[in-house]
C-alpha cells in the first residue's frame, strides 16, 4: 500500500513539526537522533580498531596481516557498507518502509558486533558482512524518515536541520574510539568489539522505545512493490548470491583466495551498480520531466561525492597507521593508544557544525550546493597538505608532533561538515517523492565507489606509512575537484533547483 502525501509544514500536527533553532526539538528528532548516537558509537567504534586490529601480530591477539592488505580490507567494509546501501534503499521504498529499514538494519548491525566479540578469527568475515549489510539498510532509510518530517520547500531549514542533526550524532563518535579504543587495544580486541554491540543495543532500546512519536510518517513505503517484484527480485538476488558464493568457495578450495580477489569484485559492483542505478530510475515513467533533469545533473553531485569518501575514508587507515607508527604518542610516560585519534574527527565535527549551521542558514539560497561542496574539498584538500608536511618530517623514521594529525584532523572535519550533512539534504531535496531512499542510496553508493578507490590507494602506495608526494597527489584531487565545482555552480543550481 503507498503511503499517504507527504503533508507541508502547516498541515502537520505541532507535535511533528520541525524547529529551525537548536532547543525544544520535537520528540520523534530526539528519537532519531537517539538512535543514531548509539548506531554511530558502534560504527567509529569498531572502524577505530579494525586495521589495527588486523595489523596486531598474531602472538598479540591480531590477524598479522599486512599494512597494504589491512587498508584493502578496511576499504572492502567500507564499500560493502555502501554498496548494501542500495538494496536497502529499495527495500526501505518499496517493501518495509522507512521505519521497520531502521528496525531491521539495527537489528543486523547488532548481529554484527556480537559475531565479531567472539574471540576467534573466522569470526571477522561474517561479522563484518552482516554489519555491512545492517548499515546499508539502516542509513538510507534513516535519512529517509528524517527527511520525511520536513517541507519539501524549506530548503534552508533542510540544511540546517541535517547539519544538526549530523553535530549531535558526533557526541557518540567522539566517545566511541576511546571506549572501545582502550578496551580493544589496552584489554582484548573482541571485547572492543563487544562493547560495539552494546551501543547499538541501546540504540535499538532507544528506537523501538520512541517510535510511537512518529504518528504515520514512515510507516508505509511510498510506492509498494507488488507481489510479482519482489518475487523477481528475490530470484535475481538469490542466483546472483549462489554464483558469488560457488566462485569464492572453489577459490578458497583451490589455495588461491586473497583478499584482492574479493576487492576485484566490489570494485565492480561499485563501478556498475551507479550506472545501473541512474539508467533504471531515469526509465521509469513515473519521473516528470524537471525531475529527470534533476536526476541527470546529480550525477555530477554524486561524482563529487566519491572523490569526497575516497579522500576521507583515509582517515581510518592511512591516518590511523600514520598515528600507530610515525607519531609520538608518548604523554607524560604513557603512550596514547593509536585509535584514541579517531576522536579527533567528531571532536572537530561538534566544534565546527553549529558555525556552519549558522552559516548556511544566514547565506540561504546565496550559497547554492556546489559551492558548499567546494568549500568541503577545499577543507580535505588542506589536511593532505598538512599530512604532506607531517610525512616529509617523519621520513628520516623519526616519530612527529602530534600537532600535525590533530591539525589534519580539524581540516578534515571542517571538510565532513561541509559536504556530507549537505550532500544528504541537498539528496533528500532533489529526489522524488517516491524515490527518496533510493536517492540516499545512490549517495551512500558514492562512499561505495570512493571506498574502493580509497582502498586501493594505500595498496599503492607500499610503504607502511606513505610519503609525502602520495599525501600531495591526493590533496591535488581535492583541489581540482573543488575548482570544477566552483566554475560550474550557476549551471548545477539551475538544473537541480538547490
Amino acid at each position: 500500500m503507498a503511503a499517504p502525501p507527504r503533508p507541508t509544514d502547516t498541515e502537520r500536527p505541532a507535535a511533528l513539526r520541525p524547529r529551525a533553532g537548536l532547543p525544544r526539538r520535537p520528540r520523534w528528532f530526539s528519537t532519531l537522533f537517539g538512535t543514531d548516537v548509539w548506531e554511530r558509537f558502534s560504527f567509529y567504534g569498531m572502524t577505530a580498531i579494525l586495521v589495527l586490529y588486523a595489523t596486531e601480530d598474531e602472538s598479540r591477539g591480531g590477524l598479522g596481516m599486512a599494512s597494504g592488505d589491512a587498508a584493502l580490507l578496511y576499504g572492502l567494509y567500507m564499500a560493502a557498507t555502501f554498496l548494501a546501501s542500495v538494496p536497502g534503499g529499495w527495500i526501505g521504498d518499496r517493501v518495509l518502509g522507512a521505519r521497520r529499514g531502521v528496525l531491521y538494519g539495527g537489528i543486523l548491525i547488532a548481529l554484527g558486533h556480537l559475531t565479531l566479540s567472539v574471540p576467534v578469527a573466522a569470526s571477522l568475515g561474517p561479522g563484518l558482512l552482516l554489519i555491512a549489510l545492517g548499515t546499508g539498510l539502516l542509513k538510507p532509510n534513516m535519512a529517509a524518515l528524517l527527511s520525511a518530517f520536513y517541507d519539501r520547500r524549506d530548503r534552508a531549514g533542510r540544511d540546517a536541520g541535517f547539519a544538526v542533526f549530523y553535530m549531535s550524532v558526533q557526541v557518540s563518535a567522539l566517545v566511541a574510539p576511546i571506549v572501545v579504543g582502550a578496551l580493544g587495544e589496552g584489554v582484548n580486541w573482541h571485547l572492543g568489539f563487544a562493547a560495539a554491540a552494546l551501543g547499538m543495543g541501546a540504540g535499538l532500546f532507544q528506537y523501538v522505545r520512541g517510535a510511537r512519536h512518529f504518528g504515520d510518517t514512515g510507516s508505509a513505503p511510498e510506492h509498494g512493490a507488488t507481489p510479482a517484484e519482489r518475487a523477481r527480485v528475490l530470484r535475481a538476488t538469490l542466483a546472483a548470491s549462489a554464483v558469488v558464493i560457488v566462485g569464492y568457495t572453489v577459490d578458497g578450495l583451490l589455495g588461491t583466495f586473497r583478499i584482492a580477489h574479493l576487492m576485484a569484485l566490489v570494485g565492480l559492483l561499485c563501478v556498475v551498480l551507479p550506472v545501473v542505478c541512474f539508467w533504471r530510475l531515469l526509465r521509469t515513467p513515473r519521473l516528470t520531466a524537471a525531475e529527470r533533469v534533476r536526476v541527470r545533473t546529480y550525477v555530477w553531485l554524486f561524482l563529487a561525492a566519491a572523490v569526497f569518501w575516497a579522500l576521507f575514508l583515509q582517515g581510518g587507515s592511512a591516518f590511523a597507521l600514520f598515528a600507530k607508527h610515525a607519531t609520538d604518542r608518548e604523554v607524560l610516560g604513557h603512550t596514547v593508544p593509536a585509535s584514541w585519534f579517531q576522536a579527533a574527527v567528531p571532536l572537530f565535527v561538534l566544534v565546527l557544525a553549529p558555525f556552519f549551521a549558522r552559516l548556511w542558514r544566514r547565506a540561504g539560497d546565496r550559497m547554492p550546493t556546489a559551492v558548499k561542496y567546494a568549500v568541503g574539498m577545499a577543507a580535505t584538500a588542506a589536511a593532505y597538505l598538512v599530512m604532506a608536511g607531517a610525512a616529509t618530517a617523519a621520513a628520516d623514521g623519526s616519530r612527529v608532533s602530534p600537532v600535525w594529525l590533530v591539525l589534519a584532523f580539524l581540516l578534515l572535519a571542517a571538510g565532513e561538515v561541509a559536504f556530507a550533512p549537505i550532500g544528504m539534504s541537498a539528496t533528500t531535496a532533489i529526489a522524488p517523492a517516491a524515490f527518496v531512499s533510493r536517492m540516499v542510496a545512490l549517495f551512500w553508493l558514492a562512499g561505495a565507489l570512493g571506498g574502493g578507490v580509497g582502498g586501493n590507494a594505500l595498496k599503492v602506495a607500499g610503504d607502511r606509512v606513505p610519503g609525502p608526494g602520495w599525501f600531495l597527489a591526493l590533496g591535488a584531487a581535492a583541489l581540482v575537484t573543488g575548482a570544477a565545482l566552483l566554475l560550474g555552480r550557476h549551471a548545477l543550481t539551475r538544473r537541480l533547483g538547490v
